[in-house]
């Protein structure tokens, strides 16, 4: 079962501590949300987690192998990012956008084998973009690239998933359909970690959180023992209640702590 372990990270810009001191494990057939205010170290963490980015201190373990030792090309079979600002500047198709997610096993030379061809079409299909397969990506509006950028994602069927704001700009149906399919995923036996800014969303689909306050980790569990009025006041400065039904749990906002 694929596993990341974090340890003791820190990150600093112009002087200021992003991630202070960071420490979890998240293992597969779960789906972890990551949450905190703006400037948290949302981003920042999830960019260490999927080595884009280098922390000053500490150390990433996937799989119980330090990042530094995987070989990039192997690192790209087993963990998928999207990010939260995607973009595109190349008027490619958005089956040859999606396509772009097969390129760690795609055959050095000729074209796209039967196989894999199913497998973009499958993903294309499962983020409602058939439609605009022939489309060029710059022409998407924001939410069709979100889209197109999670299709990318998945067609390489990852074991570790990594997704900055995976709503970001989507309409309600698909935002409910995003958070499904990676709750799916989880269960199925992925390794899914995203930030999310909708806690209504966490609270429903998420296995567990994070939440990050000024660059540190002050929670981290299951997502029914952790998300509490409590942590919400802690983490966002906000009075909250969380009502349950047969719908799954809603989060009110209710006014500034």
């Amino acid at each position: 079962m694929t596993a990341i372990t974090a340890s003791t990270l820190s990150v600093r810009r112009a002087g200021r501590a992003i991630l202070n001191d960071v420490s979890l494990t998240v293992e597969g057939h779960s789906f972890t949300a990551v949450i905190g205010a703006n400037g948290a170290g949302k981003s920042t963490l999830l960019h260490c987690l999927a080595s884009l980015l280098r922390p000053e201190a500490g150390q990433i373990t996937l799989d119980g192998r330090a990042m530094e030792k995987w070989k990039p090309a192997d690192l790209a079979r087993v963990r998928a990012f999207v990010p939260q600002n995607p973009r595109c500047d190349w008027p490619i198709s958005v089956e040859r956008l999606v396509a772009l997610g097969l390129t760690p096993v795609l055959p050095t030379f000729g074209g796209i084998p039967d196989a894999m061809s199913v497998r973009i079409a499958t993903a294309l299909a499962a983020c409602d973009l058939t439609a605009q397969k022939g489309q060029a990506a710059t022409t998407l509006s924001g939410g069709e690239l979100a889209r197109a950028m999670l299709a990318r994602a998945l067609v390489g069927d990852p074991a570790m998933l990594i997704v900055d704001e995976p709503t970001t700009g989507l309409d309600p149906r698909h935002a409910i359909d995003a958070m499904g399919r990676l709750k799916a995923l989880a269960a199925d036996g992925r390794l899914v970690i995203a930030a999310i800014h909708d806690l209504t969303l966490a609270a429903r689909y998420s296995s567990a959180i994070v939440a990050l306050s000024e660059g540190r980790i002050i929670a981290h569990g299951p997502t029914d023992e952790v998300l509490t009025p409590d942590l919400i006041r802690r983490v966002f400065g906000v009075e909250a209640r969380i009502t349950r039904s047969a719908d799954g749990p809603l989060v009110d906002l209710l006014a500034p702590a």
